[in-house]
């Protein structure tokens, strides 16, 4: 059995799904993360160290160099250098489903970038109909992206109850969710244009590109240049966090070192005695140390990537995230009714129908393909489960408001989660039951 004919036979499908479901499986433990760190928000937030809670995320931190001052907010740089992290892993993800994974199929990603284009723009625009011309008319914005955990984790809640279809469509759809999101906190949220930095943040990601092609393959050496370009896009009125979108999907998606290749090279490790030392500069060491690098390159830099920071982003800096923003009073002292009011609508109404309404465009006009066995019924009840929004709407909430506005999209924010999360378990329970759900032809 040592050889391993005592098992399976690999198939080359395997290579594909298996880092799928991965991502799930740590998605799904990261939303129980979360969520705690969501209730340890709330309840500081509103307890007798309210002040103290809150005013570790004002604290100053940063470098002093005689009368040069680099400090941000503890809050800002969660928010604008951990949170890069968290998109550079989600744009790692989008890179690699449509390069070597399910979204290969043009007419698949079609689909979940239509319904992603829907449970955008429709929520938006139902937010500013809701709005008008008040104060907080400039936070359209905040309605428009999903939290990809909190979508995955719901999901798993009912484990095999839904179709494999159903969590494929609404992460890849949470995906391109999050790459608009941030698209629109760069050009709507930034700040002043400054084309000197961005000139260089423009550099810096043209020399990522020669180098790649040149064969480098140091990670920290890509961090050095990452963090570069990350200061130009801050000095130049660019939302940082885009460096990370950007450098994820200039990440290659191909090994370096062939199955073949590899094979060929442990075969001569596997060729010398059992009493070999590798010890000193001889030609065993040598294999032995060529047999360690083609290890490592037999994987993809998006597959070593993903594997050694999705589960920091998952476990660390989305808790942290969490904890540094959903702090709330209940009670406020300053409330904005319609502002809440629209951004609940945007979520909770304006999610699903633009998502539904978008795709059923896109499968009439040929451009999409729904899976057969992802019925109209089930795709709109986890359609609802968009209207969690959380993460990426507390990020551009923070941006867009502040005093009791900021208060008030944040209450609008978590009542539509609940809500959102609420509809789309109980919808999906009744529509999967026995019996119920069956496949229907695109």
């Amino acid at each position: 059995m040592a050889n391993g004919l005592g098992r399976l036979p690999q198939e080359p499908a395997d290579r594909f799904t298996k880092p799928f479901m991965r991502f799930l499986r740590i998605e799904s433990m990261a939303s129980a993360a979360l969520l705690l760190a969501t209730v340890v928000a709330l309840g500081l937030s509103n307890s007798p160290w309210s002040k103290t809670f809150l005013a570790i995320w004002d604290m100053r931190v940063g470098l002093e160099i005689g009368h040069i001052s680099f400090s941000r907010s503890l809050q800002h740089w969660i928010n604008d250098g951990l949170m890069t992290l968290f998109f550079f892993v989600v744009a790692l993800e989008l890179k690699r489903e449509i390069v070597l994974g399910e979204l290969r199929d043009l007419r698949t990603i079609t689909l979940s970038l239509a319904a992603a284009l829907g449970g955008m723009a429709v929520p938006a625009a139902l937010f500013l109909l809701l709005q008008g011309g008040g104060e907080g008319w400039h936070g359209w914005g905040v309605v428009m992206a999903t939290d990809t955990a909190f979508v995955i984790g719901a999901l798993a809640v009912l484990g095999n109850r839904v179709p494999l279809s159903l969590r494929l469509f609404l992460l890849s759809l949470a995906i391109f969710d999050d790459m608009g999101a941030i698209l629109v906190v760069a050009i709507g949220y930034g700040g002043t244009i400054s084309w000197i930095p961005i000139a260089l943040a423009g550099a810096g990601f043209a020399l990522v590109a020669v180098i790649s092609r040149l064969g480098i393959r140091s990670i920290p050496a890509y961090f050095a240049i990452g963090g570069a370009i990350w200061l130009a896009l801050d000095a130049g009125g660019i939302h940082p966090t885009l460096a990370g979108v950007i450098l994820g999907l200039m990440t290659p998606a191909r090994s370096w070192v062939s199955g073949i290749r590899l094979h060929a090279i442990f075969d001569r490790v596997i060729a010398y005695p059992l009493d070999e030392h590798w010890t000193g500069d001889s030609k065993g060491r040598q294999d032995l140390q060529r047999a360690r690098i083609a290890a490592r390159e037999s994987l993809s830099p998006i597959e070593r990537l993903e594997m050694l920071l999705h589960p920091w982003v998952a476990f660390a800096v989305m808790p942290l995230f969490a904890l540094a923003n959903a702090g709330v009073s209940i009670v406020p002292a300053e409330f904005h009714r319609g502002l809440a009011l629209a951004v609940f609508a945007g979520f909770v109404l304006g999610k699903p129908v633009g998502i539904v309404m978008f795709s059923a465009i896109a499968v009439a006009l040929r451009l999409g393909k729904r899976p057969a066995e992802l019925s109209w019924g089930v795709l709109a009840a986890g359609a609802m489960l968009t209207g969690i929004g959380f993460t990426m709407a507390l990020f551009i909430a923070e941006m867009a408001f502040e005093g009791g506005l900021l208060t008030s999209a944040k209450l609008g924010i978590l009542a539509a989660s609940v809500v959102s999360a609420a509809g789309g378990l109980l919808a999906l329970i009744l529509l999967t039951s026995s019996g119920a759900r069956r496949p229907v032809p695109s």
